[in-house]
């Protein structure tokens, strides 16, 4: 009995996890880019996946916009159902089913009635034959009245504003690809031709139109491919040429798990199965410049060995303690890290650590260190 409750506390513990980092479960099927079209395990071509309205009046009313599908496989699918997160967003979506090279639509419709406040709208769309469900957006920040520019975008790159110069871009599988776009805009008084340097390999960012008008505005793309290596949490950065001139760079992140979407039946039963003593290890009181030790015990109940590609902690006063082991099945091991309270503040200190592992139940895990620094 007690194993059970641990299992099922490991599922709860896992779910928990990915809304801390993407804001919701992940959903998407494996999904390839290029930044015009989005398609998603060979079945299903979306002319893109998030409708960005930008900055809206509350004077406008509804805002609607359509999505459009093409079957890019060998046989006819059908989008089973769409599913609103909000009761604020109308949706209708073609029903018969689509034959091979066949465009159908999703259209939405949000009411823009929940006052002046930023919006994002999903739709979580059931496709046949692709193995997870696609998450459409709607986005938008609804205002009273005008803003100048200035004040919506207060990131400078020379004369390039953005609202922010650190772009969470969600999560990625490994294998795939992830993109999305933000509205940046030209607040000098010529027209500014955007390029960019110094991009991180794996990264695929361009601004358009190019060059923006004076006091106007364009979409600035992003696509993050994974490449096989890196894990968890990863930054990429790209740094703005502004009518010639090298800037400050800006950065995207992402975080990559594995993909577990083509595995057997078989394989699935057969994963590892992490199952931890606890997930926060409580260090009690410590005086600020001690380095103590963390230490995670963990059952592997699966059928295979349990590996962590890797520890994302959220301070920089926590690191590994040494690398991590795989865990056999039926084997116990333990998961250390190194916390140096020298560069915590002082009172209690809560740190998450974030694995990425091989188990499809729990991709990804979150530890808690706690510690009172006197």
């Amino acid at each position: 009995m007690k194993s059970w409750k641990k299992y099922v506390t490991a599922l709860c513990t896992a779910a928990l996890t990915y809304i801390i980092i993407g804001g919701t479960i992940p959903a998407d099927g494996q999904e390839r880019t290029d930044g015009k079209h989005t398609d998603f395990d060979g079945v299903v071509r979306l002319d893109r996946t998030i409708q960005d309205f930008g900055e809206v009046m509350m004077s406008q009313g509804p805002l609607s916009c359509t999505f459009t599908v093409t079957n890019i496989s060998k046989k006819p699918i059908v989008i089973y159902n769409v599913v609103s997160s909000c009761g604020c967003t109308a949706v209708k979506w073609t029903r018969e089913p689509l034959v091979p090279g066949k465009t159908g639509t999703i259209s939405a419709t949000y009411s823009n009635d929940e006052g002046p406040y930023p919006f994002d709208k999903t739709l979580t769309v059931y496709f046949s034959d692709v193995k997870k469900p696609v998450v459409l957006r709607l986005r938008g920040v609804v205002r009273a009245k005008k803003v100048p520019l200035t004040e919506i975008y207060k990131q400078r790159r020379g004369a390039l504003a953005l609202k922010k110069t650190e772009i969470k871009l969600g999560n990625l599988y490994q294998g795939g690809q992830r993109g999305d776009a933000v509205t940046v805009a030209n607040v000098g008084t010529a027209p500014a031709t955007i390029s960019f340097t110094d991009v991180t390999p794996g990264l695929k960012i361009s601004v358009a139109p190019s060059p923006i008008p004076a006091g106007g505005t364009a979409k600035m793309t992003y696509i993050v491919t994974s490449d096989g290596k890196k894990w968890g949490k990863n930054y990429y950065y790209a740094t703005p040429v502004v009518n010639g001139v090298k800037t400050k760079p800006i950065s995207v992140w992402t975080f990559t798990a594995e993909d577990f979407s083509n595995w057997t039946d078989e394989q699935r039963s057969n994963a590892s199965q992490p199952v931890f003593d606890y997930s926060t290890c409580d260090l009690g009181t410590a005086r600020k410049g001690e380095v103590l030790t963390a230490n995670f015990r963990l059952k592997n109940l699966g059928g295979s060995s349990f590996h962590v590609y890797k520890a994302d902690p959220e301070n920089v006063a926590v690191t590994p303690a040494a690398k991590f082991g795989d865990v056999a099945s039926g084997a116990t091991g333990v998961i250390s890290f190194r916390v140096d309270t020298g560069k915590l503040t002082a009172g209690l200190n809560d740190v998450l650590i974030l694995l990425t592992t091989n188990c499809p139940l729990r991709p990804m895990i979150n530890l808690h260190v706690t510690v009172t620094v006197k």
